[in-house]
């Protein structure tokens, strides 16, 4: 019985003894990998990095040492029950959770780091953390572009190209509806003159917001769930929009549809890049800028064909109007909610993951999309052969707690107000040494391609509109001095001015008056009945004894001194009336968006195949300097004929400063800061359009030099700034 009892304490003790030794070489073997880890990824591409220490584990298992210095060999019989169960998959991987260390393991005085054991956090100060982390960055970097590389190009990028670019094509739509509903919208919503250019600013205000907001919360939460949650947003309001009638619940709904889709392009852009390697990344981002295009071409398509159709309208009364520019706002969301149902669909960017710690997630995300492609490739044998990637040091921050007993309110304002404060300092860091140069000089670019850019484009169907109104005005009948007695008019009036005009016992019955201006006219024992006006007025006119059933005709027409003396009105039609019967001005306006848009097509095509030959700078500066030059030359247009060459001349030369515009700034910034700082820059560029808008529609009715030279001018100094930035070509993604 001792001797059964001597030896089964001699083998529990050398369990024990076997324990303590495995611990060792496991320590030994990570310390080993993290200092070789950089030296093997950057010379080749073998992900074991263990290989060697699995080696010298599979010799001490195989003959560890016994308390009296024999060896146990490797049969059934002599096996102990601490090794019983053993698997080979049973390693100590890096960053593995190996228990919380007992009070046996810290025997080391106070003050002193045990040997073999990393520092702790507390004991280095911030700056040596940072310096570690960005240390990490760069060889994340590398290795991630060989991952992304074995991952290969195919049907993943393929299928979120498609998702990404509904997205993208959402911001377009958005851009140009601001403009093809603004003169329907505000003569519906009766909406006077002065405060006429709201609602394309308002709209990009709200742009502005959301593309800083959210660009600098998809490098907090992740780039795909931003995106949802911002398409969401503008899906929503776009459509609620629609049905409102009010124009202060209209703009209020425009501006929360465009906080919400301010967000696509920055995270579009972002998201996007972080799957794509070196060589296929400008070239590939370019298609990607395809779907704004594709955009454009959608909101013209659809204004062209929807808007001017009076007749795709319905009333309730005469108090809710849904005329045909709310249906053209409703099939514009259209792509915003496709993007939204794909998106579901879609993960989240793994290198998104891989910034904030989540090694497994990026590493499940990283083998679908190499399984995905590999069986596009017809080699769904082919087995992704990382183990493990590189994870930058985790920095603590310093997060400011509301209290548990604040209401859900509070609570909810001081979280946005602490992610914003976040946001603050992520864009802080974006103007410190050795990027701040660089970031002023793509404040600048971003800012005048889109004062140019946007000034003219937006406001554009507001100079064709001018110069039919000129021509129409030079097509005016003038009547003098005319009596009319006993007359029927059942029949529409239109571009006639009467003056001096006496009208006694007529009728005018269920008819429009389209232009039509009355001057110092008198009406006497005369009946209206449904009669329709508009840009129709009666200027110092006198009616006496008359009778108003169902019209139009109220205060706002009946101007400069106009008497109404015992006449009645009855029934009168509430809100201002629309009609594009016979108007085919609006069809032409249309149009020729229409064609200005289908002019980027060859452009994009171009800067797509060439992104990669000719280089970025060149392509933004050379683009942004001939843009400037074609825009000059729109001052000597005198014809709508030659507008419209211009317009699409300097539509298909701007649409490359774009597309090279936006692979410079996605290339530019850190993962950590690229929605940050592409957000910021697409922030601007939404306020470089609302000066745009305000400026250009305040002087496109007295002169169209002002704002043509200011569009020229500011893009040929753009351009010239632009071709100082740093070639981001060979870079890879921080």
């Amino acid at each position: 019985m001792e001797d059964t009892y001597n030896n089964r304490t001699s083998l529990a003790k050398g369990a024990k003894d076997m324990v303590k030794e495995a611990k060792r070489h496991a320590a030994k073997k990570v310390n080993k990998a993290v200092d070789r880890a950089a030296d093997e990824y950057s010379s080749h591409r073998n992900y074991s990095r263990f290989q060697d220490e699995e080696d010298e584990d599979e010799d001490f298992y195989r003959n560890p040492p016994r308390q009296d210095g024999e060896s146990y060999h490797d049969n059934e019989e002599g096996s102990s029950d601490a090794t019983e169960g053993h698997d080979d998959e049973d390693e100590i991987y890096e960053g593995e959770y190996q228990g919380i260390p007992s009070a046996g393991d810290r025997k080391h005085k106070e003050g002193q780091v045990a040997v073999g054991q990393p520092m702790s956090d507390a004991t280095r100060d911030r700056k040596g953390l940072e310096e570690e982390r960005q240390a990490d960055e760069e060889e994340l970097a590398q290795q991630y572009e060989l991952i992304i590389q074995e991952c290969g190009h195919g049907r993943f990028q393929w299928q979120l190209f498609l998702v990404l670019g509904l997205a993208l094509m959402s911001d377009g739509v958005e851009v140009f509806v601001v403009g093809f509903v603004l003169p329907s919208a505000e003569t519906d919503m009766c909406v006077p003159d002065s405060s006429s250019g709201w609602l394309g600013s308002i709209v990009y205000l709200g742009m502005m917001v959301g593309a800083f907001f959210w660009g600098g919360m998809s490098d907090k939460v992740g780039r795909r769930q931003c995106l949802l949650i911002c398409m969401s947003t503008n899906g929503f309001f776009a459509f609620l929009s629609s049905f409102v009638q009010g124009y202060g619940f209209f703009l209020l709904c425009r501006v929360f549809a465009g906080f919400g889709i301010g967000g696509a392009v920055p995270i579009v852009f972002s998201f996007f890049a972080e799957v794509l390697s070196r060589e296929k990344r400008g070239e590939h981002l370019s298609w990607l800028c395809m779907f704004w295009m594709i955009g454009e071409i959608y909101a013209s398509a659809m204004a062209w064909a929807i808007i001017p159709h009076y007749g795709w309208s319905f009333s309730m009364g005469s108090a809710y109007q849904f005329h045909s520019w709310r249906v053209f706002v409703v099939v514009c969301a259209l792509p915003c909610v496709c993007a939204v149902v794909a998106l579901t669909f879609m993960p989240e960017s793994p290198r998104f993951y891989l910034e904030v710690g989540k090694h497994d997630e990026a590493w499940m995300i990283l083998k679908q999309i190499h399984d995905t492609n590999m069986r596009a490739r017809g080699q769904p044998e082919k087995v992704f052969t990382v183990n493990r990637i590189k994870i930058p040091k985790q920095l603590d921050e310093l997060v400011e707690m509301e209290s548990e007993s604040g209401n859900p309110v509070s609570k909810f304002f001081f979280r946005i107000k602490a992610e914003i404060h976040g946001i603050y300092l992520n864009l802080m860091k974006c103007f410190n040494y050795p990027m701040r140069e660089n970031m002023m000089r793509l404040a600048i670019v971003w800012f005048t391609l889109s004062f140019g850019y946007y000034g003219l484009s937006v406001w554009f169907p507001d100079v064709i509109k001018h110069l039919q109104a000129d021509e129409y005005a030079s097509k005016v009948k003038i009547h003098n001095n005319e009596r009319i007695e006993d007359f029927t008019f059942n029949f529409t009036l239109e571009n006639q001015i009467h003056k001096n005009g006496l009208f006694i016992n007529d009728r005018f019955i269920n008819m429009k008056l389209k232009s039509v201006t009355f001057i110092d006219s008198t009406f006497r024992n005369c009946y209206f009945d449904d009669v329709t006006s508009v840009g129709s007025f009666f200027r110092n006119c006198t009616f006496i004894d008359a009778f108003f059933f169902n019209t139009d005709i109220d205060e706002s027409k009946l101007i400069d001194g106009t008497e109404v003396v015992n006449s009645t009105f009855t029934h009168n039609k509430t809100g201002c009336q629309m009609t594009f019967d016979d108007d085919y001005s609006a069809y032409w306006v249309y149009f020729i968006n229409f064609l200005g848009t289908l002019a980027v097509l060859p452009g994009n095509i171009v800067s797509a195949l060439l992104m990669d030959k000719i280089g970025r700078l060149s392509m933004l500066g050379g683009s942004m300097v001939l843009s400037g030059i074609s825009c000059f030359f729109l001052w000597f247009g005198t014809s709508e004929s030659m507008m419209i060459f211009m317009l699409c001349l300097y539509n298909g030369l701007s649409i490359s400063a774009w597309n090279s515009l936006d692979v410079v700034t996605t290339e530019s910034f850190p993962t950590v800061r690229r929605g940050t700082g592409f957000g910021f820059c697409n922030a601007l560029c939404k306020l470089a359009a609302v000066l745009g808008n305000l400026i250009f529609g305040s002087l496109v009715g007295i002169t169209k030099a002002i704002p043509i030279l200011m569009a020229s001018s500011v893009l040929v100094g753009g351009g010239l700034v632009g071709l100082r930035l740093p070639d981001t070509r060979a870079n890879v993604l921080m």
